[in-house]
């Protein structure tokens, strides 16, 4: 081949300055495919030996070597601790040559509550916090094994599972773990591999062993079955999941998204003003960072209403950032600008893959449990396969030992009589039918085995071992019997580690119907002047006669009074209208609960209403939910100039966190009232000179959420207003109207002997 300076489709050119030493040794190669070939089997390394986990025991290599060598060492949860650079040491020089900072720190994980929702280590010095703070050295620090690992280390000796030769082929290191706890859904795992990454949530274990028991008894069960009982990722840190879509769609296909906010607590001070308490980060957020991140919104004048972050956590009490607020600022503006600015709110990318007999693969959530099942019973089989193994051994030579004792003077006689062990030997085998393993064992078989009570021992165990003989081939035999052994076993984990969930589920926008959850119940609420509102069942409040005092139904402060008074049902929708003419939604059963005597809760931490503004009128919705209901009802406002607007209740039926504006108001004006009418009423309003106007509702348009209005009613002087306003149906032929003034006058009148007409209230100001 001529070589022109140029490589010939990929092939090597000869080398032409060589004496033909090498001709014949030089292999020409293609440089594409051997990039590709190289890459493929590096990439292929990573996946499988360092970055992906086995979806049977849910380990990557390196933490199943750390957890093989502190068990080789002997370092159960009831033994002493050992120094972790004994373990470490262990670990590379035996399974796994790599750095040792990548083992300590893989080790330093498994011992760290807030990063594993179940410790597989048991750590004992410094190793770390959530404030970012590292671990001590390991010359320093000293572990041994959580009393959950043991059980994933369990039956490690009976053939459970293959072994495979260590790196130089020195030493055998198992290829899993027979673990007896669903450890890939439980701590989840996080790697980056070559093209491809997992990143799987941890999950609850009492849940995870309920799905896999529900899994057992039905083979066909449905993944929507089976996220009734796993519900859903459950981190150490706690926290809150809000909104359960993303969830969902990787518990169903394997990939999804998790937004876990913090939890939070509202304190007031000494001195009245209120602070935010976060008592509760989202998973792997480190609390000094956050503190830091909320001065720097701060100093930035992102953030409006801080006045000092403090990060108070410490070891005992756990996790508390103290956020102060000046005064009068919104407790629950503060929070959710915490939520949108800072990692107060985090969300995760959910991609569960994992290796499934050597192979990559993206499981669901019955993927994974089917799997951790499957391994199971492979690893109760070879178990029992172990078990039946030894015992027919045993069983083998107790039935020489009996041969021996049913023909004891002959056997004494012979072995007496032979001059060697070996004639000894033979002899025991043709005379009386032993096995070679059999007659060793009698030969060997201590004098003290001749007396009375050993011969009974030695029947009576060969009874027993007989026994379990059968029990193991019955278990070998019926497949629904090594299943029910997996149950148990199961159970008994749960009954030994199992605990309650730490992640709060909040359920938004669509995703479920709340009401579902909540029983249907009438309830009094109660709103007082400086806005304080509670929700006290109506049972607390019994009937009483003329004379009875009457039944105290809130506590107030000085100065405050109850203002709103009326009763609702949890099922039904409350909209809040403001003086400035904003519209604000609640839920009854969000409101909190108090008994008769409890002040309540301030308004502006659950709804955002801003500290200048007032609710003024508050109207209780049956159900949104309902389309007929909502099309024909409307919401008819008041202000106290006079202006007057209808609009649609289909118009109010899209809630939103922030508010929306009802009404426009002018400058110098305010709403005042707001009623809920079904497009068929006679509406009346009322001036506080003492002036009345009556129309039928027919006469004010339906106008959109952004009109201003008409005049319902002239206001001729500049010290009068609108004081109420009323809706009365005119098919309700037995309402009146009550009219008092501030005086202690009071006027009833029937609405139909007014129409069209003024009526007044001499020198007297009327109050509804």
């Amino acid at each position: 081949m001529e070589n022109n300076g140029e490589l010939n489709d990929g092939m090597l050119p000869p080398n032409d300055g060589d004496n033909g030493t090498n001709r014949g040794r030089v292999i020409p190669v293609n440089i594409e495919e051997q990039m590709k070939t190289s890459y493929i089997d590096y990439s292929m390394s990573v996946i499988v030996g360092r970055a992906l986990p086995d979806v049977r025991d849910g380990l990557k290599p390196v933490h199943r070597r750390i957890l093989h060598a502190m068990n080789e060492l002997g370092l159960q949860s009831n033994k002493a601790h050992k120094k972790s650079a004994r373990v470490v040491g262990e670990v590379l020089g035996k399974y796994h040559p790599h750095g040792d900072s990548s083992v300590y720190d893989a080790m330093v994980r498994m011992a760290q509550e807030w990063s594993m929702r179940y410790k597989l280590v048991d750590g004992q010095g410094n190793f770390g916090n959530q404030d970012g703070d590292g671990p001590a050295a390991m010359r320093y620090t000293e572990v041994r094994m959580e009393k959950l690992t043991e059980a994933m280390m369990g039956d490690i000796d009976k053939d459970t599972v293959d072994f495979q030769p260590n790196f130089d082929d020195s030493e055998r290191e198992p290829s899993v773990l027979p673990t007896r706890i669903p450890q890939l859904l439980v701590n989840g795992s996080s790697g980056i591999a070559v093209g491809m990454a997992t990143n799987m949530m941890p999950h609850n274990l009492s849940e995870v062993i309920d799905g896999c028991v529900a899994y057992i008894d039905n083979r066909e069960i449905e993944i929507e079955e089976l996220i009734k009982l796993v519900k859903g990722p459950d981190f150490p840190t706690g926290g809150t999941i809000y909104g359960f879509e993303g969830v969902k769609n990787a518990l169903l296909t394997g990939r999804g998204r998790v937004v876990l906010r913090g939890k939070v607590n509202i304190e007031t001070t000494k001195n009245g003003r209120e602070k935010i308490v976060i008592y509760e980060t989202p998973y792997q957020v480190n609390r000094d960072a956050l503190t830091s991140k909320i001065g720097e919104l701060i100093n930035d004048k992102l953030i409006d209403g801080i006045s000092d972050v403090n990060n108070e956590s410490n070891s005992k009490e756990g996790t508390r950032v103290v956020v102060e607020l000046k005064k009068d600022v919104v407790a629950q503006v503060v929070i959710n600008q915490l939520y949108k600015l800072t990692e107060l709110q985090t969300s995760y990318g959910i991609n569960n893959v994992a290796l499934v007999r050597g192979r990559p693969r993206i499981l669901n959530l019955k993927d994974l449990i089917s799997e951790f099942v499957l391994f199971r019973h492979e690893v109760v089989v070879r178990r029992t396969q172990f078990d039946l193994k030894k015992a027919r051994e045993r069983a083998h030579i107790l039935e020489g030992y009996i041969i021996a004792l049913n023909n004891l003077d002959a056997v004494i006689k012979l072995i007496r009589e032979s001059a060697t062990p070996a004639i000894a030997n033979e002899g025991l085998m043709s005379n009386f039918g032993m096995s070679e393993i059999q007659s060793k064992a009698v030969l060997e078989m201590r004098l003290q085995r001749l007396t009375g009570m050993e011969i009974d021992k030695i029947r009576q165990e060969h009874a027993e071992i007989m026994k379990l003989i059968e029990h193991l081939e019955a278990i070998l035999a019926n497949e629904d019997l090594r299943f029910d052994i997996i149950k148990t076993e199961l159970a008994e984990v749960k009954a030994k580690f199992g605990d309650e969930r730490k992640t709060e589920i909040v359920y938004v926008g669509d995703e479920m119907n709340m009401l579902d959850l909540i029983e249907e119940e009438d309830v009094v609420v109660t709103i007082s002047h400086l806005g304080y509102i509670k929700r006290t069942s109506s049972d607390e409040y019994r009937q009483q006669r003329r004379g009875g005092r009457g039944a105290k139904g809130s506590s107030t402060r000085n100065e405050d009074y109850i203002e709103h008074l009326f009763v609702a049902s949890t099922h039904h929708t409350l909209l809040f209208f403001t003086e400035k003419g904003r519209c604000f939604w609640l839920k009854v059963y969000e409101i909190p609960e108090g008994d008769k005597t409890s002040k309540g809760r301030a308004m502006q931490n659950l709804i955002q209403i801003p500290p200048d503004d007032k609710v003024r009128a508050i109207i209780d919705v049956k159900n949104f939910d309902d389309e007929e209901y909502v099309k024909s009802h409307y919401i008819l406002l008041c202000t106290k100039k006079g202006i007057i607007k209808k609009t649609d209740l289909e118009d109010f039926s899209r809630p939103r966190q922030n508010g929306i504006n009802a009404i426009n108001i002018l400058e110098g004006d305010q709403l005042i009232e707001a009623r809920l009418t079904d497009g068929n009423s006679e509406i009346m309003m009322a001036v506080k000179s003492g002036r009345a106007i009556r129309f039928p509702e027919e006469k004010v348009r339906s106008t959109g959420r952004g009109g201003i209005g008409v005049f319902g009613i002239e206001v001729d002087d500049a010290n009068d207003e609108v004081v109420g306003m009323v809706c009365v149906n005119r098919e309700d032929k037995s309402k009146t109207i009550l009219v008092v003034s501030e005086k202690g006058y009071g006027k009833r009148t029937f609405p139909g002997r007014s129409r069209n007409r003024r009526s007044q209230l001499q020198d007297h100001q009327p109050r509804w």
